[in-house]
């Protein structure tokens, strides 16, 4: 399907959670009268990032500006009726929190520095010594672990699918495009972008560009001769079944063995890298399974003996939008290209940050710059300047 008109005062390129949060915060917008057209490739979605989530949030961050960006995200999810309309669903918030464990020292006051930095910022993170985590979680082994930091009531599972129907539902209600098509090139002229090249043939003039393009956002970055950090990495998830359930909900528990697991309803989930972690081909879900049985559950067994006894139901291999500079998001205007905006390179935390980081993608279009939360750490100019604000908590 081509597209309606030829020239748009904002082209989107990436339709998944991130576009489509910069889509509708730009639409619903008062100060903001113009033309979006949203570039998809896939609007099936079969293989984005956005539908192989984990879909979780947490408060658990080591860097100011993630935890605020956690902050506003766990306000909005409790109060998505508010933002998006009377007539819109709730979206649901499992709370069963993170759990994240030390089992050295240095590990251990990584905690504790988290900790007291999100506490300051009105997060209700408490620190757990092996007694307290022994009388919490007794199904659990605590022999090798010093310390654990766990959240409960502001960490867990949302809804994430519902949210993003509604970032595409009511955006195209007020008047955003969508198109199948991709983005196959970026016509310069100085220091700007004046067209989106598209794979139909036909270009379509632009006011500004957003790249959200997930993994494939270095493919869009060089489209304009800027090189990004940010590269396809897999990551594996499994839905299993235990005989002998838990008598509590697990909270999504960052083992230091390298896996997670959580409760996942009626059944648990767990998740790792692969054994040697780094970059694949964006089309690349082909599952390690050998994973599972030599990894995985082994790991979930020495720590939950429960779990010695389980079925394993689904297994899926999404992909990260990683970067390798800092594994944090890379946002905003590049120095070089003054209407390229960039929203890549999450690492892992996009569903999570998609409400804040599309407000202040929108913002930053609309009024020249951050307003209602300063994102300017995570700008990609620190490309430019050699300043890498690095988040160690990154599962």
């Amino acid at each position: 399907m081509a597209a309606a008109h030829s020239s748009y005062d904002v082209v989107i390129i990436g339709g998944a959670m991130i576009g489509s949060a910069v889509a509708w915060w730009l639409a619903r917008d008062p100060g903001f009268g113009g033309r979006i057209l949203v570039v998809e490739r896939d609007p099936s979605f079969e293989f984005a990032s956005t539908s192989h989530t984990n879909s979780c949030i947490r408060m658990q961050f080591g860097t100011e500006v993630n935890v605020a960006i956690s902050r506003f995200g766990l306000e909005f999810i409790r109060a998505f009726r508010d933002y998006a309309g009377e007539d819109a669903p709730e979206i649901h918030l499992d709370d069963f929190g993170y759990l994240y464990l030390a089992a050295d020292q240095v590990s251990a006051d990584r905690l504790r520095a988290a900790q007291a930095l999100q506490a300051r910022m009105g997060a209700g993170t408490r620190l757990l010594t092996p007694a307290q985590l022994r009388t919490a979680f007794p199904f659990m082994a605590w022999d090798d672990i010093l310390l654990g930091s766990h959240n409960p009531g502001e960490e867990g599972c949302f809804d994430g699918g519902t949210m993003f129907s509604e970032f595409r539902r009511r955006a195209r209600r007020m008047g955003v495009e969508e198109i199948r098509a991709e983005a196959t090139g970026l016509r310069m002229e100085g220091d700007r972008v004046t067209h989106v090249e598209l794979s139909d043939g036909s270009a379509v003039a632009c006011g500004h560009v957003v790249n959200a393009a997930g993994p494939r956002a270095a493919r869009v970055a060089a489209m304009a001769g800027i090189a990004i950090p940010v590269e396809p990495r897999k990551r594996y998830t499994f839905i299993f079944e235990a005989e002998d359930r838990l008598p509590r909900k697990l909270p999504l528990t960052v083992d230091p063995c390298g896996i997670h697991y959580r409760s996942d309803g009626a059944l648990y989930m767990a998740g790792c890298p692969p054994e040697t972690d780094g970059a694949c081909d964006a089309d690349d879900f082909a599952m390690d399974h050998a994973i599972w049985e030599d990894r995985v559950w082994p790991a979930l067994a020495a720590r939950i003996p429960a779990f010695e006894r389980v079925k394993l139901r689904n297994s899926w291999v999404g992909h990260y939008a990683y970067n390798t500079l800092d594994q944090n998001a890379l946002l905003g205007p590049h120095p070089a290209v003054a209407n390229l905006l960039f929203a890549n390179g999450f690492s892992g935390h996009g569903l999570q940050q998609a409400p804040a980081v599309g407000r202040g993608i929108a913002e930053h279009i609309i009024h020249g710059g951050w307003r209602s939360l300063d994102l300017a750490p995570l700008s990609v100019a620190r490309l430019v300047e050699g300043r890498a604000l690095t988040e160690a908590a990154v599962i």
